[in-house]
């Protein structure tokens, strides 16, 4: 018998995996060159060559009982130290290790996070559309998620309707820049309204309110687009990061905190936040991770990658006559269903071995995410299948 608290999670088990794993039975059937996969934003960009070579040169130098043990919970220092020093440089703040927590993925971070900030029955305001497992995470501690509006032309914050969301028993504001699935960056002026009312609400309620920013796509923005760094516009935020994307590194689940010296009574909430990974069960993150990112900090996969993927897939599909919203960043493509009942449509895809993830599953009823992080090849072949996907709609 399992838990009552996960009988509905089981239930309305994540449709992107549930679309992956029937990719897996088509490829099976059809043969993989076949198959055009857009469902799971597992990166295809390759590791940078340095990540490989620190990898290797850390093994060789590895020091018996060291790089294998137990560490602070909150990671190595001296890795925390270098990653506070990126950040600094790259950003004009000034982080020391003693605000950087190290963390098993930006997943565990913004568990950590919650566990650490959020009290049974307050609430995380999220713009929607979202990553639908922030439901998971936030109800992890007995928390209320409350949608927040955003504009479906643009896909950019309804900030009227987001101060009037915020309540006596809001706790959080999580943000994601550039987003999944949208691939939307919040802009500057946007940042700073959305600081500026969170300002706001604090005194009017007289209750601390957080900023929780989730950022595994930060390093994916294109056409050189600036992604607004958020500790500089409202002190109460945290940010969780992670490598998964940056270096193609999913499996390998780490990342970090970031827990600001403005931040309310910081001290106390990281060495809570320290407390914590310990105590949800990652103990520290992963020791070796951590030694990899001390040395491939600024490291970066290479973004013409998906650039040129981004823009074959875009172009591809207006010409098809579908409609979305070009990407500025992460690797998702958001179309607009051509009926009313994506899930029709993602269906009627199959037919092309085309697999999509409904809208949704973010939370947006009424579109579709397609992942792009893909081969370049996958897009291409992919296309004579959406030309006809099209014409059963009457699009082209």
């Amino acid at each position: 018998m399992i838990a009552e608290k996960m009988k509905p999670l089981m239930a309305n088990n994540s449709a992107i995996r549930t679309m992956f794993e029937e990719g897996d039975k088509m490829r099976a059937k059809y043969g993989a060159e076949n198959v055009f996969d857009f469902s799971l934003g597992n990166p295809d960009a390759p590791v940078p060559a340095e990540v490989k070579k620190a990898i290797q040169e850390i093994l060789e130098e590895e020091e018996p009982g060291v790089l294998h043990g137990y560490m602070s919970n909150a990671g190595y220092e001296d890795v925390r130290e270098t990653i506070a020093e990126s950040l600094n440089r790259r950003f004009g703040t000034e982080f020391s290790h003693k605000n950087i927590l190290m963390t098993v993925g930006a997943a565990s971070g913004i568990n950590v996070a919650l566990k650490t900030i959020l009290n049974p029955g307050e609430e995380v305001i999220i713009f929607a559309p979202y990553f639908l497992e922030y439901n998971w995470y936030v109800g992890n501690f007995d928390g209320k998620v409350v949608q927040a509006p955003t504009d479906k032309e643009t896909f950019y914050p309804d900030l009227d309707a987001f101060e009037k969301c915020i309540t006596g028993k809001t706790r959080v504001v999580l943000l994601n820049t550039p987003n999944n699935p949208t691939g939307v960056i919040y802009k500057e002026d946007t940042i700073k309204e959305i600081a500026a009312i969170l300002e706001r609400k604090q005194k009017e309620l007289n209750r601390t309110i957080f900023i929780l920013s989730d950022e595994p796509y930060r390093e994916l923005a294109y056409g050189g687009i600036q992604v607004p760094y958020v500790t500089k516009y409202y002190d109460n935020t945290i940010v969780a990061y992670s490598y998964s994307k940056s270096l193609s590194l999913p499996g390998e689940r780490i990342g970090y905190l970031v827990i600001p010296s403005e931040l309310e009574e910081s001290e106390m909430v990281f060495d809570t936040a320290s407390n914590a990974n310990r105590i949800i069960g990652c103990v520290n993150a992963p020791s070796l991770q951590q030694k990899v990112i001390g040395k491939c900090v600024d490291t970066k996969v290479d973004l013409d990658y998906y650039d040129r993927n981004r823009t074959a897939l875009y172009e591809g599909l207006k010409g098809c006559g579908f409609d979305c919203v070009k990407p500025e960043g992460a690797f998702y493509m958001f179309l607009k269903s051509p009926t009313a009942d994506e899930n029709e449509f993602c269906r009627t895809a199959k037919k092309y071995n085309i697999l999509m993830v409904p809208g949704t599953a973010f939370a947006c009823p009424g579109y579709v995410r397609l992942a792009y992080c893909v081969s370049y090849e996958t897009i291409v072949n992919s296309m004579e299948g959406f030309k006809k996907l099209a014409k059963e709609y009457d699009l082209a």
